[in-house]
């Protein structure tokens, strides 16, 4: 199995290009399900877990085409095509292995009728359970059954009628899925209390370049308009917030200074907010984010939340970060009940951190040493990679497949601004 490599205490400076979303990418791909004609995405990320859905697609009868497969190649243009569905069944050895697969949900049983997909199960930061998607789903008019591990939701009559759907709590999953389910449905839907992260009004862009009606996009209520089809469309997938978010805590943490290409300020304003309150400078400029560090960090004390608030996706890397800075930060995770497991691997390294219940402790400065860490979870493994830049001597990061589930080439791109990293295999 690969490990990487990193040797610390190099300065991080140049241009670092920004790939696109993973998570914007998990969404919009099933959009490619609720037409015959192609959907043409451009700026997809080469990354497992869109192999993975890619895969979960051509098992349900789309073909996929891929431009820009050359190894080297940064990104890729994938054209998706169901001209004919050939199941309606996600089976549990794919959605097993990717939680983005519940997606094909909404847009099967819109265009299909019907759709049966195998819970989820667990995740190593929490359970992140469905109720939400079923009881939207359900608000809709679907039928639900759930049986041996499997959920299947029907529409009556082969439509969806629509209805309105006020969700209890914001979720990003559930709100995705209903708005694909909405787009067909013979009436109107309204979302209330929809999520508002980016991605979500990215996969609005994408419907309504596809002949959807949605108003409301970017804002906590939705209103759908069901259409009789959709069209094909080509559709750029947005640049990775948290990839920027993520390697401004590098050159942060290792004193240097990065242009963040093709990343976009107004989708990151949280992550910008507390970079500049840790005394990070953040420029916008004309094709690029301009990162630098300051003389020393400041502490911070943050909380995540839904957008437009911190991102729990980006609170693993500035745990990383704040090891550095001078004093105390206190972190709170209100989005999941179990994302502080890379705490113990960041102790191993010499960081000092004190978890009690949701929050967690941070006392900077501590001196960082390299020591073999193992990755628990995607944003996980990236704290890890951010702590061995900074640390003195070899860090060795295993189960790095959770880090090629969402950060693209991630070695070659630290290598090319001064990063003394190598991806190696035990033989």
């Amino acid at each position: 199995m690969d490990r990487i490599l990193i040797r610390g205490g190099k300065r991080l400076e140049g241009r670092i290009a920004i790939s696109g979303a993973k998570n914007a990418a998990l969404t919009l791909m099933p959009c490619a399900l609720l037409t015959d004609e192609p959907l043409t995405l451009r700026n997809l990320p080469r990354l497992a877990d869109v192999d993975g859905f890619g895969h979960l697609l051509n098992q349900l009868g789309v073909s996929t085409t891929v431009e820009g497969a050359h190894p080297s190649d940064f990104g890729r243009v994938m054209t998706m095509r169901a001209q004919r569905l050939t199941a309606t069944v996600a089976p549990y050895d794919i959605v097993r292995k990717m939680r983005a697969s519940i997606l094909v949900l909404g847009p099967l049983l819109a265009r299909a009728g019907e759709a049966t997909v195998s819970l989820p199960g667990g995740c190593a930061i929490g359970n992140r359970p469905i109720d939400l998607h079923l009881k939207a789903l359900e608000a809709m008019g679907a039928e639900i059954e759930l049986a041996a591990g499997y959920v299947k939701a029907v529409a009556p009559g082969g439509r969806l009628p629509g209805g309105r759907v006020s969700f209890p709590v914001v979720s990003v999953g559930a709100t995705e899925n209903a708005a694909m389910a909405a787009v067909l449905a013979r009436g109107t839907t309204v979302l209330e209390n929809a999520a508002r992260e980016p991605e979500i009004v990215d996969l609005c862009n994408c419907l309504l370049a596809m002949g959807a009606s949605i108003t409301g996009i970017g804002t906590e209520t939705l209103t759908i308009d069901g259409v009789d089809r959709l069209h094909g469309a080509t559709y750029r997938v947005m640049p990775d917030r948290i990839e920027a978010g993520s390697y401004a805590c590098a050159a942060a943490i290792t004193g240097g200074a990065l242009d963040l290409v093709g990343a976009s300020a107004a989708d990151m304003r949280a992550t910008i907010a507390a970079l500049v309150e840790a005394g990070v400078t953040v420029e916008e400029r004309r094709d690029a984010l301009h990162v630098a560090a300051p003389d020393g960090l400041r502490p911070l004390t943050l909380s995540t939340a839904p957008y437009p608030g911190f991102a729990t996706d980006m609170q693993a890397q500035f745990m990383a970060m704040l090891t550095q800075a001078d004093g105390a930060s206190v972190l709170t995770e209100t989005i999941f009940e179990n994302r502080y497991m890379h705490v113990p691997e960041l102790s191993r390294m010499g960081a000092d951190i004190t978890v009690k219940g949701r929050s967690a402790v941070v006392r900077g400065r501590t001196p960082l040493v390299g020591a073999p860490v193992m990755a628990t979870d995607l944003r996980a493994s990236m704290s890890l990679v951010i702590a061995g830049l900074a640390a003195e001597g070899e860090t060795q990061v295993s189960r790095i497949y959770h880090l090629d589930r969402g950060y693209e080439r991630l070695e070659e791109k630290l290598q090319a601004v001064g990063a003394d990293i190598e991806r190696v295999g035990d033989g």
